[in-house]
């Protein structure tokens, strides 16, 4: 694995908890890994500790602080918005050009790039995060809830992202607060229809401070240790 770009099908799926714990997994099979979460909005200064780059940094085993921070998410925004919205409130633009080229320069190590909301999600006036990942031609991992909907809202996505060429690494159902039926369930009937794709499911984790910690081994299941 060089770069995985981990996107999801909507906000608060769960793309930081199943980034952070590909993390924590790779790191103790002794594989070095760096992570990024360039754009990020609804972002307060005062909590840094329970922001997304704020738990990437800690399943890293990395001090959290401002400049740290700074280093993996240069992109802040403190509107709870699409980030397109949210940069126009501060009256900023995101670019997707600077954007990807941040990621390459970061390229080396494997890492993990954790996007913004879901793939279709608007950066600026022409471009989404499904044109992010394309341009970065990095594989992707789609992280998906099992939700009411969520069958639908899984297999719009993938279409999409095949349909632009990106290659899909895998798929990781994150069991919501409220699931028709158990996410195995889901799983197999997203499977039925979205061709020959990896799939892990993440069961809802134990409350606590790091509940990546006890997240279940995704990347040995995904085959993200193969290579």
């Amino acid at each position: 694995m060089s770069t995985l770009f981990v996107t999801a099908t909507g906000t608060e799926i769960g793309k930081t908890l199943v980034t952070a714990a590909l993390c924590r997994e790779l790191r103790a099979a002794g594989r070095p890994v760096r992570a990024l979460k360039p754009v990020l909005s609804g972002y307060d200064p005062a909590a840094l500790a329970e922001s997304d780059p704020g738990v990437l940094l800690a399943s890293l085993g990395e001090a959290v602080t401002e400049q740290a921070v700074a280093a993996i998410t240069p992109w802040r925004f403190a509107a709870p918005l699409s980030p397109d919205m949210a940069a126009a409130r501060e009256g900023r633009r995101l670019d997707l050009a600077e954007i990807v080229a941040f990621c390459r320069a970061a390229e080396g190590d494997p890492l993990l790039v954790e996007g913004i909301g879901g793939a279709m999600v608007p950066l600026n006036e022409a471009h989404t995060v499904l044109d992010w990942i394309a341009a970065l031609e990095a594989p992707a991992l789609v992280v998906a809830g099992s939700y009411l909907g969520t069958i639908s809202h899984t297999l719009t996505t993938l279409a999409a992202m095949r349909g632009r060429g990106v290659e899909v690494a895998g798929l990781v159902i994150s069991e919501s607060p409220e699931s028709p039926v158990p996410p195995a369930e889901t799983a197999e009937t997203i499977a039925r229809h979205a061709g020959p794709l990896s799939i892990a499911i993440l069961p809802r984790l134990p409350a606590g401070p790091e509940p990546w910690r006890t997240a279940p081994p995704l990347a040995a299941t995904l085959g993200l240790l193969s290579d």
